[in-house]
């Protein structure tokens, strides 16, 4: 595998992850199988209020070609299509949903020691053209992302992003919305034998004025289980148990308080994910 400064969306992923990856208010089950010639099967279920979804999805691993098809409960069809390393470096991903007929997309992905790209174009008259770029290495990385509708001859989308990296922090500075928003994130493992991490977001918004905060920190307390907790400037403090309770079955239960109006009732969530 390619070592380098990775894809564009890698530039501040795991202060992103560590703030808001698995913290939830729904109840959602996850069941995986596989059949005898190696094809998954997975089926979820989340309820959201009153609102129940649904959806079973397979792959199919065929040497380097991945087969991803899902189908959810507003029976819409998603398929994608990978094929990996068809050269060195190269990715080729192709997507489409049914019966989305303006949903079909190419993307092409490249990894080198010091760049990652990443290209794609959808499959229509008019279609709207993404290219994101990093140049770098394991320790400094530039990116940008940028989107051109063809139909409008505008760009719909313009972002830039700057990375620093050592063994034990990651510091990152992104400007999204069109250079409207500003986002610096850090993340720093205090103890890798226990997994501790720190790690904080901070983004200001020019338009609005208006800046938000959010801190979190991981912790295992063995190697099975994990804590996480965070709280930001709204005072909306969430907390996370998270136990795999046999190989690769997770069960995880999350909660979230709103320490500003303490009378309200705690949202509490459940995730329980099951594989053979």
């Amino acid at each position: 595998m390619v070592k380098g400064p990775g894809l564009y969306p890698d530039i501040g992923k795991k202060a992103r992850d560590l703030l808001y990856k698995d913290y939830q208010s729904d109840h959602k089950f996850t069941l995986t199988t596989y059949t005898a010639n190696g094809v998954a099967i997975t089926s979820s279920g989340a309820k959201k209020g009153e609102l129940f979804l649904a959806d079973v999805s397979t792959k199919l691993i065929n040497k380097n070609i991945t087969t991803d098809v899902k189908v959810d409960t507003n029976s819409k069809l998603f398929t994608t299509i990978t094929i990996d390393e068809p050269a060195p470096g190269l990715k080729t991903i192709f997507s489409f949903v049914v019966p989305d007929q303006r949903s079909g997309k190419v993307e092409l992905q490249y990894l080198h020691e010091y760049a990652g790209i990443s290209t794609s174009i959808g499959l229509t008259a008019s279609p709207l053209v993404n290219f994101s770029g990093v140049a770098g290495n394991n320790t400094v990385a530039l990116g940008t992302d940028v989107c051109f509708d063809t139909a409008s001859g505008n760009f719909t989308k313009y972002n830039a992003a700057l990375s620093f990296s050592t063994s034990d922090l990651i510091a990152s500075l992104i400007l999204n919305d069109k250079a409207d928003t500003l986002t610096a994130s850090y993340y720093h493992t205090v103890s890798p034998l226990t997994n501790t991490v720190v790690g904080a977001e901070l983004s200001h918004g020019f338009s609005s004025n208006e800046n938000s905060l959010t801190i979190g920190t991981q912790h295992s307390l063995d190697p099975l289980t994990t804590v996480k907790a965070r709280v930001n400037n709204a005072g909306i403090a969430s907390a996370l148990l998270q136990h795999e309770w046999r190989p690769k079955s997770v069960l995880t239960i999350s909660g979230e308080v709103d320490t500003r109006a303490i009378e309200k009732s705690a949202k509490v969530g459940l995730a329980l994910a099951l594989k053979p």
